[in-house]
């Protein structure tokens, strides 16, 4: 695991916290698993407890638990102690398996996601509509929103133009995407959510409508020059990426002669709303509605 250079306090019931780390090269949470199981079963030793599940995890061949690091964390005591911290995904998992009624309301909530992905997949224009009402939820604006989605769209057509040159999913299409970001705003991904103070939260999510419709103009730009120029190799793609970032920087540049005041800033959305807090959220809501029940029907 990579050097965690910030560490963060999270409060997720009341007077309950759970400590957190930052990992800023992999851009992942990583969660105190005791701190978790505190909250979730009122145990009086909840080391103790998590020892016992933790073996017991193990002997039933899981492989999250197996996987776990341990963290050097501040405890009770003031001192740093390594802790057994988790990713998100593997604390879900671990959530799982902890026999108590707090931990039900996030299995329900699991089983809805589960419930909603099958039906996306059977039916894409459900996720459409899903990610509409969550960003309205979020307080979003209507006009924002419809933009959001377009971005959305441009960005897959993007990246099917580069899968039909041969670049390859993961790191080739981060590189591609710094290239563009460079080539307009002046920052890499990195950089420009760094700027916006964001860590896990998705940078287009914190865009303005100026930042969000530059970049979907390079990235237009970008898709429309490579079924023009017909781009063979990763490093010709390359090279149209910085092409189509280069239209949007062209039109930024030009807007804030224009406005004497720069488009890319470091306001965002929001302040940060930890997961773990929204998905308390979800699934205390979801307690009040089980899979299976109709709002109407009761059926």
């Amino acid at each position: 695991m990579s050097e965690l250079k910030n560490r963060n306090t999270l409060q997720i019931f009341e007077d309950k916290k759970i400590r957190t780390a930052w990992d800023e090269e992999q851009e992942e949470w990583y969660f105190a698993i005791v701190d978790v199981i505190a909250v979730l079963t009122d145990s009086p030793n909840p080391q103790t407890y998590w020892r016992v599940m933790k073996k017991r995890l193990k002997d039933e061949g899981n492989e999250t638990v197996t996987n776990c690091n341990a963290l050097k964390m501040t405890a009770a005591d003031g001192k740093q102690r390594l802790t057994d911290v988790a990713n998100t995904e593997q604390l879900l998992r671990i959530i799982q398996a902890v026999p108590a009624p707090k931990a039900e309301p996030f299995k329900m909530w699991l089983a809805r996601v589960g419930q909603e992905r099958i039906e996306e997949t059977i039916d894409p224009e459900q996720a459409i509509d899903r990610a509409l009402e969550t960003y309205l939820k979020k307080g979003y604006s209507e006009e924002w929103v419809h933009q959001r989605l377009l971005a959305i769209r441009i960005r897959n057509e993007l990246t099917d133009e580069w899968q039909k040159r041969g670049v390859e999913k993961g790191k080739e299409y981060a590189i591609l995407t710094d290239e563009i970001s460079r080539a307009w705003s002046g920052m890499t991904t990195r950089q420009y959510k760094k700027l916006k103070g964001l860590k896990k939260e998705n940078l287009r999510d914190n865009m303005s409508d100026l930042e969000l419709v530059l970049t979907m103009l390079a990235e237009a730009s970008a898709t429309d020059i490579s079924k023009v120029s017909n781009p063979q190799g990763f490093s010709e793609n390359q090279d149209v990426a910085r092409r189509g970032g280069k239209v949007a920087g062209i039109a930024r540049r030009a807007l804030e002669v224009e406005t004497g005041k720069p488009v890319v800033t470091s306001q965002n959305a929001k302040d940060f709303q930890q997961l773990i807090t929204d998905i308390v959220e979800d699934a205390a809501a979801l307690s009040e509605h089980p899979v299976g029940k109709d709002d109407n029907t009761g059926e």
